[in-house]
């Protein structure tokens, strides 16, 4: 993956934007593509009879859902080899990052707690015949794993929330990488009550209200607000 570019900004009316414009933003190879083509074939066929992502998204997946999640790959730390996906769900951005990852012998931990969801992602993972991908289907309250380079999360939590869950299985070089929404802002003044956080704040590709949250170090605070536990 040679680096995600921005695309054009989605104009209604305009033709959709779908897997070669995928491909041309994010610089992914054939193979890599056909891989995803599978994944959203089997995602399509799904979401005709369970709600994995929003029929209003249906028709700009391409651009709402993979390109969103891709993201992630073009400031993955570069020596992160193991990732845990927290509340897969649809597999994003999860499934998406292992697909990237492949080449690179990425292992991906998928963490869905749903079975229909956590069925949809096997089901997925074997149509794309990825071979370094696991899922998880137990809450992430009761999940123990072995500490991981990355941690990502997407349309799971609130930010506070998510650092509780990925303060259970986060080592000291662990970099949590969280997709978030129009109220960051809010999420952020929030978590700061609770948690001594580096976090950095990067433009999103898909939606100019959004961010991603690359967050380097995090501890919670204790009752006068000092750090209790270096992460």
């Amino acid at each position: 993956m040679t680096g995600v570019e921005s695309p054009e900004p989605y104009r209604i009316g305009a033709a959709a934007f779908g897997p070669e414009d995928f491909a041309r933003a994010v610089g992914v190879s054939a193979e890599i593509l056909r891989k995803l083509r599978i994944y959203d074939e089997v995602l399509v066929d799904w979401n005709t009879r369970h709600n994995l992502i929003a029929r209003s998204t249906v028709a700009d997946r391409w651009r709402r859902h993979f390109l969103d999640s891709a993201q992630i790959h073009a400031v993955l730390a570069p020596w992160a080899k193991t990732l845990v996906d927290l509340g897969s769900g649809a597999g994003f951005p999860g499934l998406v990052l292992a697909a990237l990852g492949e080449p690179g012998g990425l292992q991906v931990t998928l963490v869905e707690s749903i079975k229909k969801k956590a069925v949809f992602l096997s089901t997925a993972i074997e149509a794309m015949g990825l071979r370094h991908v696991a899922v998880i289907p137990e809450r992430l309250e009761s999940v123990r794993l072995s500490k991981p380079d990355a941690i990502t999360a997407r349309a799971l939590a609130s930010l506070p929330k998510l650092l509780d869950y990925a303060h259970e299985i986060a080592g000291q070089n662990t970099v949590c990488y969280f997709l978030k929404g129009q109220d960051v802002g809010a999420e952020l003044t929030e978590a700061a009550k609770y948690w001594n956080i580096e976090v950095d704040q990067l433009p999103s590709l898909t939606a100019p209200e959004a961010r991603l949250l690359i967050v380097r170090r995090f501890a919670p605070k204790d009752r006068k607000g000092r750090r209790v536990k270096p992460r």
